[in-house]
């Protein structure tokens, strides 16, 4: 209490002493809310008058005084290229100048000044361009005059230099260490004739021109005030122990003291009860929105049992949500890696709270796993919605996403069998979430990256934040297109109607990303090829798919190989048809990726042992008989077109394969088919394989 009592009192006198002496002297000593101390006033009663402008800043002529010091005026002096050095005369005034601390930039100077040299160029075309310079701005010199026999700068000096313009000032600050204030001009200020101190005061002498001299003032230590005689002296700084404060020099002081305590005691009192006040608001805000969501949370499962996670348990789990253990990060939140109590690995979804619609977004991922059951669909296993985050459990996929696979991002590449393995588990995952469930669900969202791995590189759909319940008695529900730019149905796009063949339309660019290996988006091809499904289907109909096929893969190894990638080609063609009543259903998509992988060994069996027979039995030229290879007629919606000739050593092979899927494929080669304004070429895949 006796601290407060002594603070108070120490501000109190300080109030009091500065109002007296503002009534002792004509001099006005206030602009705006700039009040300074004798000699310094903004009227002609002062001993130093500076300049109050129009917007209450205290200047001296047309420059901001930035700060006052017991020996110093610190002036702003902006940075101008052709500034006349005429223009800061008003710094060279009877009772101030710049002092030897300051280097001047100065230009158009006829004689070299011997220290720095700056291009004005420099200054020009950064991101902070200076006021008139330009390509015909004179370069820039440094002048410092450190030695002489006054103190201050004379204007006389200055001009010495025969430079025209001054673009700038650099004030020195040296005490213990040198500091630098660019674009300032430090004045040294002084009071005319001799010492006129007060008592507990220094005098200070400053060598003026013309053998002169001024003086300032400066109070000792432990004494308050200007210092000056005429101005309001040195007064001891008050001070009341507590051996003293029964004195009467004190009681007066105590009584203020006490009644500036209970104000202050007042205050804070007031200021408890208002910080109670909010903190009570925000923690029943917080409850309400707890208990909404614990709610939705009930809604959301239904008869499923979500489990709740601690945000304690999820903290510890991803060691405070270190950046060491994040996986990546979506549209919604950031996913980390964790191990939580069962010493389960698994991935923990934190959604970004800062969005408006993380809870739906939340929500209707739990309403949507929680409903479904498939082992190519990612499982929930739990939540958290503690401390206002929304947090989602799931399994770990130790093998990331397909896309880090095939952007090289983890390991060397993907064999063919796998990539295709993953694409026919996709399709059997999306074409459950299409036809098993009632009423459908619409993912709104597949991508390579929403496709993860496992350890034995099985493949599991993920990130359900966008997807959406279909109606089973329409064909399509109305809503704003989402999704990943690369990857949205163009028809989506254009009329909101989003339906199973969204899906569709998104799965047919993973199988081009699974055949090309290529970014989905890519600014760094040609104009034409920035979007891959618009240069898959341009190289598909052209019969060029070979072209943009992944090298990795080996296209050319067996004949199976370069078959099915065709054959997947083919199909993701027909998935990336614009009008949606063309493109296959997901169950079609997948029936024909199951049937491609387990024909594979079969078929090469089959066809090794036919390819043999014809070859012996046939010698004919390639311009020969019909029959041969190449001479294939396929037809196609009526069109008669000659098959194109494939290598020599595989031609066989894959005619005995054509021949076989012909009568065994859900969807084949030889069969017509059109995808209206955008059907395929009319040459089938495999008739174009090679020329």
């Amino acid at each position: 209490m006796n601290f407060v009592i002594m603070i108070s009192i120490v501000f109190l006198w300080t109030i009091l002493s500065d109002a007296q002496n503002s009534t002792n002297t004509n001099c006005l000593k206030r602009c705006g809310d700039e009040i300074v101390q004798y000699p310094f006033g903004f009227s002609e009663g002062c001993g130093i008058k500076l300049d109050c402008h129009d917007d209450n800043t205290p200047q001296i002529g047309e420059f901001l005084i930035q700060n006052v010091t017991k020996t110093s005026l610190l002036i702003y002096l902006p940075a101008k290229c052709n500034r006349s050095m005429e223009s800061i005369q008003p710094l060279f005034g009877m009772n101030f100048a710049p002092t030897r601390n300051n280097s001047f930039l100065v230009q158009g100077c006829s004689v070299p000044l011997g220290g720095c040299v700056i291009p004005a160029s420099s200054f020009i075309g950064n991101q902070i361009e200076f006021e008139s310079c330009d390509s015909r701005s004179s370069n820039i010199s440094c002048f410092n005059e450190q030695k002489g026999e006054v103190d201050v700068l004379s204007y006389e000096e200055l001009n010495k230099t025969k430079c025209n313009y001054l673009f700038s000032a650099v004030s020195v600050e040296q005490n213990k260490e040198i500091s630098l204030q660019f674009q300032a001009v430090e004045l040294g200020w002084w009071l005319q004739g001799s010492c006129d101190c007060s008592e507990n005061a220094t005098c200070s002498e400053v060598r003026l021109e013309g053998n002169g001299f001024g003086f300032r003032c400066q109070c000792l230590d432990g004494f308050r005030g200007d210092g000056f005689a005429k101005g309001s002296g040195c007064r001891r700084a008050p001070s009341c122990s507590a051996s003293t404060l029964t004195s009467g020099g004190c009681r007066s002081a105590i009584k203020i003291g006490v009644v500036v305590g209970v104000i202050i005691a007042g205050v804070v009192i007031v200021a408890a009860l208002i910080l109670v006040c909010y903190c009570a608001r925000r923690r029943f805000t917080w409850l309400r929105k707890h208990t909404r969501v614990k709610r939705l949370l009930r809604e959301a499962a239904g008869n499923s049992i979500v489990p709740l996670y601690t945000y304690k348990d999820i903290e510890k789990a991803t060691n405070s949500f270190s950046e060491k253990q994040t996986l990546g990060t979506g549209a919604f939140g950031t996913v980390y890696g964790g191990k939580l109590h069962n010493d389960e690995f698994v991935a923990i979804k934190k959604i970004r709270h800062r969005d408006t619609n993380s809870v739906d977004q939340v929500m209707n991922e739990i309403k949507l796993l929680s409903s479904v059951s498939h082992p190519n669909l990612v499982r929930l296993l739990g939540c958290c919605i503690e401390e206002g985050e929304q947090i989602l459990v799931y399994e770990y996929m130790p093998n990331g996403t397909l896309s880090q696979h095939l952007q090289r991002e983890r390991g060397k590449g993907l064999p063919w069998t796998i990539r295709l393995t993953i694409a026919s588990e996709t399709a059997n995952a999306i074409a459950y979430l299409h036809s098993a469930i009632h009423p459908p669900i619409y993912h709104r969202d597949i991508k390579s990256s929403n496709i993860l791995l496992d350890y034995n590189y099985k493949s599991k759909v993920a990130d359900f934040g966008l997807s959406r319940l279909g109606m089973i008695e329409t064909s399509h529900i109305s809503t704003a297109p989402q999704g990943t730019p690369g990857y949205v149905d163009p028809q989506y796009h254009q009329n909101f109607h989003l339906s199973d063949k969204s899906d569709v339309y998104s799965f047919g660019v993973v199988l081009v990303e699974i055949i090309t290996a290529m970014k989905v988006v890519d600014f760094g091809r040609p104009q034409s090829e920035i979007n891959l499904a618009a240069l898959a289907v341009d190289r598909i109909r052209r019969g060029s798919i070979d072209e943009i096929v992944d090298p990795f893969i080996e296209p050319n190894r067996d004949a199976w190989t370069l078959y099915s990638i065709h054959k997947v080609a083919e199909l993701a063609f027909r998935c990336l048809a614009f009008h949606s009543d063309t493109r296959p259903t997901m169950m079609e998509a997948a029936e024909e990726l199951e049937y491609i992988r387990r024909r594979a060994w079969t078929t090469m069996e089959e066809a090794i042992c036919l390819g043999s027979s014809v070859g012996s039995a046939s010698s004919s030229p390639r311009n020969g008989s019909e029959k041969s290879v190449s001479g294939i007629k396929l037809n196609k919606i009526g069109q008669e077109i000659e098959g194109l000739i494939v290598p020599s050593k595989n031609e066989n092979l894959l005619q005995s394969m054509e021949l076989e899927v012909k009568d065994s494929s859900p969807i084949s080669v030889h069969n017509p088919w059109s995808s209206g304004n955008s059907s395929p070429s009319t040459n089938s895949l495999l008739g174009n394989i090679v020329r």
